[in-house]
């Protein structure tokens, strides 16, 4: 049971995810979220909050998915700050970009490619995405240990809150089920 949790517990602290084919078809979701739906903006309010979203479907789809970590400020502020779902909150981009590349390490194919819901009013947005990929290299577990790759695909469903001021956002909440992404990733659950 301890070494359950704790691979759990590690799966956790280093790792944010989520995964498959399926995240690529809006209609796929809950809820019957159709194309239509989904590209007339859904619930906007405002060309400012369309704005913030064409921005933040930018970073996920493209920026955050190919790694493409000095375009991150086209979105975010240098002093931003990220509350993760565990709780704890980081300021600064570069902060967050070190903690971002975290994904990649035992997971490389990481993507976030759909937003099947996206709000926003003003200087608020929320959208919830998939973030996919496969466990394939050795995840470090922080005290010199490596779980090993289970070849095992994740999808988890992750939804992000963001507040923008002048362009850029300056507050992000991240929020996901480490307990299902750990199970995903075969470390029990």
């Amino acid at each position: 049971m301890f070494n359950t949790l704790k691979i759990v517990t590690a799966a956790s602290a280093i790792a944010f995810g989520i995964a498959t084919a399926h995240a690529a078809d809006p209609g796929f979701y809950e809820g019957g979220i159709t194309d239509e739906q989904y590209y007339n903006g859904g619930a906007v309010s405002g060309a400012l909050a369309e704005e913030h979203l064409k921005k933040f479907d930018e970073l996920d789809f493209e920026i955050f998915s190919n790694q493409d970590w000095p375009r991150f400020h086209e979105s975010h502020h240098k002093n931003i700050v990220v509350t993760w779902p565990d709780g704890h909150s980081t300021v600064g981009i570069d902060v967050h970009i070190e903690d971002l590349k975290k994904l990649f390490v035992h997971a490389p194919d990481t993507e976030i490619k759909v937003h099947p819901v996206r709000i926003g009013s003003k200087d608020w947005t929320a959208v919830i995405g998939v973030m996919t990929g496969t466990f394939t290299k050795p995840m470090p577990v922080g005290d010199g240990t490596f779980i090993e790759p289970t070849g095992k695909r994740f999808e988890i469903k992750m939804a992000t809150i963001g507040f923008w001021q002048n362009g850029l956002m300056v507050h992000e909440w991240l929020f996901w089920d480490n307990a299902t992404y750990a199970a995903q990733l075969g470390l029990g659950g």
